[in-house]
């Protein structure tokens, strides 16, 4: 059965704050699905959280990266905890090519949304998330759309130099999230010909039950909604970021007409590509 949790966006398309405490940290107390993407920095403290059914512990200058989709849930704290952090609604992250700029870190980052920083990269990025809080809080200065998007990209591709040199886990240590590493480094290297999970399975050479009991132990998403994941993290892009008309982004990513795409888009977003581009 599938699993659904309530979906959480912010209130305008760049939210910044460098003092996020329990207070606010509370609406996450019960798991939810992030359609917003989220970057932030431990400051004080320490913590539990859930990142995609996973238990991961956070401490001063671990990076949290939370992409939209995640499943995010914060549970108790050892000490008083404090955040700083960068928000950008799903609008925002719909009209840029998370993946593009991302990169080749996107697997590692799957299978460790959490990583430490050594204080000089953490202060650099406190820094520029300061610099994003004082506009996105002050009333008198409207950042533009381009700007915003410019930030998104920045922030996102400091995280893909930062996962190139982070050394990943041992893989032997976690046969599970390997697969579901290697699952999805299959799946951003072939998504735009293939969707079957059969595929995938035959690729990473397991069987399909294996591959998918794996898949739904590790991220409570099954093979499907992960392959879908990444398709229509492209078509968004696409739909809000180049002029291209429905029908050739259906195409780009091998869909056999446009109102084949329409349905497959619909069932994930919950509305049309053209409604998702007009809204």
């Amino acid at each position: 059965m599938k699993m659904d949790f309530p979906q959480v966006d912010l209130p305008t398309e760049v939210l910044a704050w460098t003092n996020v405490t329990e207070d606010i940290l509370n609406i996450y107390k019960q798991s939810c699905r992030l359609q917003a993407c989220i970057v932030a920095i431990c400051t004080e403290g320490s913590m539990k959280a859930s990142i995609n059914l996973l238990d991961y512990e956070i401490h001063p200058n671990d990076l949290i990266t939370l992409l939209p989709g995640t499943i995010i849930q914060f549970r108790e704290r050892t000490e008083k905890v404090c955040l700083c952090l960068a928000g950008f609604s799903a609008h925002c992250a719909g009209r840029i090519n998370l993946m593009k700029n991302i990169g080749n870190a996107y697997p590692k980052l799957i299978e460790q949304p959490v990583v430490p920083l050594n204080e000089e990269v953490a202060s650099y990025l406190k820094d520029y998330f300061a610099l994003l809080s004082r506009a996105s809080c002050n009333e008198n200065f409207e950042m533009d759309s381009e700007l915003v998007e410019l930030s998104l990209q920045t922030i996102l591709t400091s995280i893909r130099l930062i996962y190139h040199k982070f050394p990943g886990e041992n893989s032997s240590s976690n046969r599970k999230k390997e697969i579901c590493r290697e699952l999805i480094q299959a799946i951003t290297e072939n998504y735009k010909n293939e969707r079957r999970a059969q595929f995938y399975a035959d690729k990473l050479g397991i069987s399909l039950q294996h591959l998918s009991t794996t898949v739904r132990q590790v991220t409570g998403k099954s093979v499907l909604d992960t392959i879908a994941y990444i398709v229509i993290m492209d078509a968004k892009a696409k739909l809000k970021g180049t002029n291209m008309t429905i029908q050739e982004i259906a195409y780009s990513l091998n869909f056999p007409s446009a109102s084949f795409f329409g349905k497959y888009f619909r069932r994930y977003v919950g509305m049309t590509p053209l409604d998702f581009r007009n809204r």
